[in-house]
């Protein structure tokens, strides 16, 4: 991204007439890009794009600018467990989005729907799973139309929180629970687990959390899913289900968290216990 602005940069300075200062600022906040001062360059980007004429030739690439760096603080907000900075970043993020749209190339367009699951898990870490449902209408509908992008058209990521040195990731899946309970296995959700580098980025996948179709007959039935751990190890693999975790179809996410913590926090071991030779 930074190269890329430095290159359009000397393409548009000798075009654009009467633009000096625009060009001036954009400068300067593509040189706090270069050196990652974000925090920096981000009211400057704001600054310009509400004042740039959208029909100027500067334009895009202050939108595309403004764009790369709120983005990227939404990232590192997020990942910080900063929701309340990360979902307003996000917000403004998906605005923006929506205003290149049409500007730039289907690929850009397409981060429309990664920041939609941004927000989600913003809202998900600052427990508002009502507000992140509107949200995640907008995916389900995308997957129904078969409009998602590679990475996120299968399933997305709606959760993600520390703890202690670990990180949590959880994911949902489109699918609706089947109607035959007994035709095959069926996965909603699925909590990973992985240890961390000095950095705090994924490590080693230690084990999943996977809410499980419980195979009986749904009428009358008192749940729907069952937690399971499952775990690779010397090429088995080892899972087994917690009889206590146990959810409705329509989940109760609050619940769905705080039993992984529980379980995390208690190490709380499988009821049952199976093992699967994969190699």
């Amino acid at each position: 991204m930074k190269k890329i602005i430095g290159i359009l940069l000397l393409g548009f300075t000798t075009i654009v007439y009467g633009q000096t200062n625009l060009i001036s600022k954009f400068q300067k906040a593509d040189s706090l890009i270069e050196t990652n001062d974000l925090t920096e360059a981000y009211p400057i980007l704001k600054n310009i794009e509400q004042q740039c004429n959208k029909k100027d030739t500067i334009y895009d690439y202050i939108l595309w600018g403004y764009a790369y760096v709120v983005t990227q603080l939404e990232q590192e907000n997020r990942m910080s467990e900063q929701f309340d900075s990360s979902l307003l970043y996000g917000l403004e993020a998906l605005k923006l989005i929506g205003k290149g749209k049409s500007r730039f190339d289907r690929e850009f367009a397409a981060k429309e729907y990664w920041m939609t699951k941004n927000i989600i898990v913003s809202y998900f870490g600052l427990g508002k799973i009502k507000k992140a449902e509107k949200h995640k209408k907008v995916l389900y509908k995308a997957y129904k139309a078969k409009k998602l992008p590679e990475g996120i058209d299968g399933y997305f990521n709606f959760s993600f929180f520390k703890w202690k040195d670990k990180n949590v990731w959880g994911y949902e899946w489109y699918p609706e629970l089947p109607s035959d309970r007994f035709a095959s296995s069926f996965t909603k959700i699925v909590y990973y687990v992985y240890s961390t580098n000095s950095d705090g980025s994924d490590n080693e996948q230690l084990f999943r959390f996977h809410v499980l179709m419980f195979h009986q007959n749904p009428k009358g039935a008192k749940f729907d899913y069952i937690l399971e751990r499952q775990m690779e190890k010397d090429g088995m693999r080892i899972s087994g289900s917690y009889y206590k975790y146990l959810y409705k179809e329509n989940i109760d996410y609050t619940k769905l968290k705080n039993d992984i913590i529980e379980i995390l926090e208690k190490d709380i071991q499988p009821d049952s216990r199976r093992i699967i030779q994969t190699r």
